[in-house]
């Protein structure tokens, strides 16, 4: 759900990758060496909290994309720590494959203070975008996003 500016209006949103985008992520994009380097420094930025939740303990790094449909470009657009549970939310689909989907939801609701009613909107939200991306017949990995990380 986007507010009047079009900005998400949760803290914590349902991302799901299109169909022909599932293994396109840093890990099998990149070196062992470099994502581990690129992972140790998104984490160190945190500081040991999540950057959803504010939970803190074992954090996982979290690709953020955006996707032209037009011209068929999945973007990457930064890399966030997050938790366990703000993590597999963000991946419902995937959560849901391994029987956890109504564990995401509940945390889903938790975080953003939401309703039932609000939390199936926005999941319905997601899965008419995944559904309208799942017609583009191929997708472009940009990853200039990374350069941050290497020119030093």
């Amino acid at each position: 759900m986007k507010n009047e500016t079009g900005k998400s209006k949760y803290k914590l949103n349902f991302e799901l990758v299109p169909d022909g985008c599932w293994g396109s992520n840093l890990r099998n994009v990149l070196r062992p060496a470099a994502w581990n380097a690129v992972r140790k420094a998104v984490l160190a930025r945190a500081g040991g909290k999540c950057e959803i939740c504010g939970a803190g303990g074992r954090l996982e790094a979290h690709e953020r994309w955006e996707y032209d449909e037009a011209r068929g470009i999945q973007k990457l657009v930064g890399i966030e720590a997050l938790c366990r549970k703000c993590h597999e939310t963000k991946h419902i689909g995937l959560a849901q494959l391994r029987g956890r989907g109504e564990a995401a939801e509940d945390w889903f609701m938790k975080v953003n203070g939401c309703s039932y009613a609000e939390m199936r909107s926005a999941l319905g939200e997601a899965n008419e975008e995944q559904r309208r991306r799942n017609t583009v017949p191929q997708w472009t990995l940009d990853i200039g996003y990374l350069k941050e990380f290497f020119q030093k």
